[in-house]
């Protein structure tokens, strides 16, 4: 007897299934629980013949009883001192509801313990494979490898069309591989192939390694995407036709992604900084441009002292505060500082038109432009103008948007620095592969642009709200170049809500969406076909809405109504899409897992494809629709709180998820036994769903945020200068600009409100502030807050922290490494996490609700 056999008829023994069982005997057993078990339930299905007069024993009432008192025994119940201000409801509640939980935890664990060894057997051969090939790679040393291949094909590449041709060539193969019919065994095998050959490629470091994952990944998709239109649409009602192909053209939007995706970031270039050439006084005049309308001054401040202490020669360098809030206080404060203050009579045009005003009344020969939160660091201008020197048609330059403070996601679900925030896929590797194809995308801040080309194109573009990408493809249509540096040198604030993290999606979704209709880059004039491509990719990237939807929902259509939506056997249907998912997710951890981890991306669709997919519909339909928002800064969150208002898309979805896989459950076991497999796959997918969405419900939970000043932790030298005299050396822990945290030696008493000095160093200078003591604890934390400072220590402050050449260069080193499986499970968790803070902030809801009532109640005759 085979071990698979024996597991069989054991776990048949342990579930009381007579043999030969049809397959819905076995569901009943392992979704239903035995009646050997009921008795140990509290509530069973003898004691409770009629819930009605059951319910009104446990609440006290006598038959008969009113309306009202129906309401008032359901949601108070009387204390001791005769008060009704209790809420009965919740414990009727918890006495009905944990008995089931505690049950179908019993039976899930059991049937956990009954599996768990069948399927340490079943994933002993994968084990063992995937140790097989940490060894083959172990011994393959991919630099070798990769610097003979350079060696060999460089002179052969050097051919004229000889690019294009290996090119056809290869996409010639891979189409006879997509398109080769092959049996279930046949196909199996090519998984099989694929996935081992996967293993040993994804611990190679290096491009060829990318580069072969990719490939195998899109053969996988290609075979997937072919069998997909060829086989699974026939379908029987006019019904199933449609919704069939809905999910296909879903299916085909995250094809083309893939593809675009993969060419977009085949290589990145990873330029590297040009040093400056000839005296400082031959180097291009700057106006450094700080745009602002209704963010406090508290958020502008450091912006306008780093951009003062930027190095670069002083009489080169002009520094200008927009104000399109036209406020008294931004004015004294420019003219306090001595910077350039800038307002217009109107807000057209918002932001580009704001630039726009200052651009006409300004002569610099290159413009840096910050958003008016983002502190750049003292070389940011060093860094950026030595590819202006070298390359004359060089138009603008661009550097990473790096945010430290936690943005929504970051902060409540608690991934802050462990996880790479939403940006960091974009500004760590797209924008390295945008720079090899001269498709740099400009990004509204921390970016270098050249006066005359952007003059040229009519200034910053005022047609779309993403005003800032739709300048970069009016450059590049006019054959000018643009340069990407991977290395921070600014800082800003993320946003501190949902809502407003949502509100930034919308525009920035509307924006690509109205770019797309009104300058499409397929349509547009002198662009190169990788240009095209880059930016079609950017464009159509935020289409994700409905596609993310039809995901979301496509399992109801058969746990619901037994459509068949993919007319296929589910068995083979598993033999074509997961070489599909399982290359994918492989190739997008070898290449995308230190920007962003796997999985995560469908976290962040599934949070905004409600909110997205009407404005991206819209902005198609009527492109010149719509206004700009301003995405608020420097806000507090006073409170946890669940936001009800931007969780009703998801809740609803949750509801629907839910009630499908409990249908599932009843497919299961009793109306399709006879497709087990195909219930089995749409309850995964459903469950799948159902985490998911669980996770965006963690992320409306809106967690506390009371710092004005956000602090930023470092390990930076310090010291301090006692009212006695005495001198410490310490560790600032943390910074703002408001405060410093330090770690001083243990057993040091300073006492709350005494005044002393802390000094930090810039570069090889030490410069020193007047502090108050706020906390200081026996294991030596202090914390500081700073007294009044001048303006060359408000400056200097700056230099010592934000504005440090150094300050987020290893910012991103405490990122956890990726790990799918690992990853798979934490979201799973944090998925559970979201439903158990949804549960209590109901609870809570319930009680403000409670105490309507009872005062509705008592107000009645």
């Amino acid at each position: 007897m085979n071990p698979l056999h024996f597991s069989a008829l054991w776990l048949a023994n342990q579930l009381h299934v007579e043999q030969p069982a049809r397959w819905s005997s076995w569901a009943r057993r392992l979704f239903v629980l035995p009646r050997r078990t009921q008795a140990w339930l509290p509530l069973t299905a003898a004691q409770v013949p009629d819930p009605l007069r059951w319910l009104a024993r446990q609440l006290q009432l006598a038959p008969g009883a009113s309306p009202q008192q129906w309401l008032l025994a359901l949601f108070l119940r009387p204390d001791p001192s005769g008060r009704q201000d209790g809420m009965r409801l919740e414990n009727l509640l918890a006495a009905v509801l944990r008995p089931m939980l505690q049950a179908l935890a019993w039976m899930w664990g059991g049937v956990w313990l009954l599996l768990r060894p069948l399927l340490l057997l079943l994933s002993w051969p994968i084990r063992m494979a995937m140790r097989g090939a940490e060894r083959v790679a172990a011994r393959i040393d991919s630099d070798a490898f990769g610097r003979q291949a350079d060696t060999l094909l460089h002179p052969l590449f050097a051919i004229p069309g000889m690019r294009w041709a290996v090119l056809g060539a290869g996409a010639a193969v891979t189409a006879v591989v997509m398109t080769t019919p092959l049996s279930w065994a046949g196909q199996l095998l090519f998984l099989t192939v694929i996935w081992l050959l996967s293993l040993v490629l994804r611990k190679l470091p290096g491009r060829f390694p990318s580069l072969a994952l990719s490939t195998l990944s899109l053969m996988a998709m290609g075979r997937y995407a072919w069998w997909r239109m060829n086989n699974t649409l026939q379908f029987d009602s006019a019904l199933e036709a449609a919704l069939g192909y809905g999910l296909l053209a879903a299916e085909a939007y995250t094809w083309l992604i893939v593809i675009l995706g993969f060419i977009q970031t085949a290589w990145p270039l990873q330029r590297k900084p040009a040093p400056l050439s000839g005296p400082p006084s031959s180097w291009p005049t700057v106006d450094v441009f700080i745009p602002t309308y209704n963010e406090p001054l508290s958020v502008v401040r450091p912006t306008v002292l780093a951009a003062m202490a930027l190095d670069w020669p002083e009489d080169k360098l002009k520094v200008y505060i927009l104000d399109d809030g036209r406020r008294d206080e931004f004015r004294d404060f420019a003219n306090q500082l001595g910077v350039g203050y800038i307002c217009r009579t109107d807000n057209r045009h918002a932001k580009a038109g704001n630039l726009n005003h200052a651009l006409a009344q300004t002569d610099g020969e290159l413009v840096a432009i910050f958003d008016c939160d983002h502190i750049p660091t003292r070389s940011f201008l060093k860094t950026a103008g030595g590819w202006f020197q070298r390359d004359p048609l060089c138009a603008m330059l661009q550097t990473p948007h790096h945010f430290f403070s936690p943005d929504p996601f970051e902060r409540n679900l608690g991934t802050f620095r462990r996880i790479p925030n939403e940006g960091a896929l974009f500004y760590g590797l797209i924008q390295d592969g945008n720079d090899f194809w001269n498709a740099t995308f400009f990004c509204g801040s921390c970016a270098v642009l050249r006066r005359g080309p952007l003059m040229e194109v009519g200034g910053i573009a005022v047609e779309t709200v993403t005003e800032d990408a739709h300048t970069a493809l009016k450059l590049h249509a006019k054959g000018y170049n643009t340069a990407y540096i991977n290395e921070t040198q600014a800082a800003g604030l993320a946003t501190e809500s949902l809502s407003a993290h949502i509100g930034q999606r919308i525009r920035w979704a509307r924006g690509m969406a109205q770019i797309f209709r009104l300058d499409n880059p397929f349509l547009k004039a002198g662009l190169s076909l990788w240009q095209r491509i880059c930016y079609a990719n950017a464009m159509l990237h935020f289409f994700f809405g409905l596609p993310r939807l039809v995901f979301l929902t496509a399992p109801m259509a058969y746990l619901f109504f037994e459509l068949h939506i993919i007319n296929t056997n589910a068995l083979l249907l598993m033999l074509y899409v997961l070489p599909y998912i399982l290359q994918t997710n492989i190739a997008n951890a070898h290449v995308q897992g230190k920007f962003r981890h796997t999985f995560w991306a469908e976290v962040y669709e599934t949070v905004l494809a409600w909110y997205i997919a009407l404005p991206t519909t819209v902005a198609l339909l009527s492109p010149r629709h719509g206004k700009f928002n301003v995405t608020a800064k420097g806000g507090l969150v006073t409170h946890t709180y669940f936001d009800w208002a931007i969780s009703r898309p998801y809740m609803v979805l949750v509801l629907l998820n839910i009630a499908a896989f409990f249908a599932g459950v009843w497919r299961l076991a009793y109306a399709n036994s006879d497709e087990p497999l195909t219930v089995l796959l749409n309850m995964v997918w459903t469950a799948y769903s159902i985490f998911m969405l669980g996770t965006a419900l963690g992320v409306a939970t809106e967690s506390k945020q009371v710092r004005r000043m956000h602090r930023v932790a470092s390990d930076l030298p310090a010291t301090l200068y006692l009212p006695t005299g005495h001198v410490l050396s310490a560790s600032c822990t943390d910074f703002s600009m408001s405060g410093l945290g330090l770690q001083a030696p243990s057993g040091l008493a300073l006492e709350a409100g005494s005044s002393l000095d802390v000094g930090l160093w810039f570069e090889e200078r030490e410069c020193v502030f007047p502090a108050r003591v706020i906390a200081c604890h026996a294991s030596g934390a202090v914390g500081l807050e700073f007294g009044t400072l001048s303006k060359p220590q408000q400056i200097q402050l700056v230099q010592c922290t934000f504005a440090r050449p150094a300050a987020w260069r290893e910012w991103s080193d405490e990122h956890d490494t990726d790990k799918p499986m690992q990853g798979l499970y934490e979201l799973g968790a944090l998925g559970l996490h979201g439903y158990r803070k949804f549960w209590h902030s109901l609870n809570a809801e319930l009680r403000n609700a409670r105490q309507s009532l009872f005062t509705s109640l008592k107000s009645m005759p």
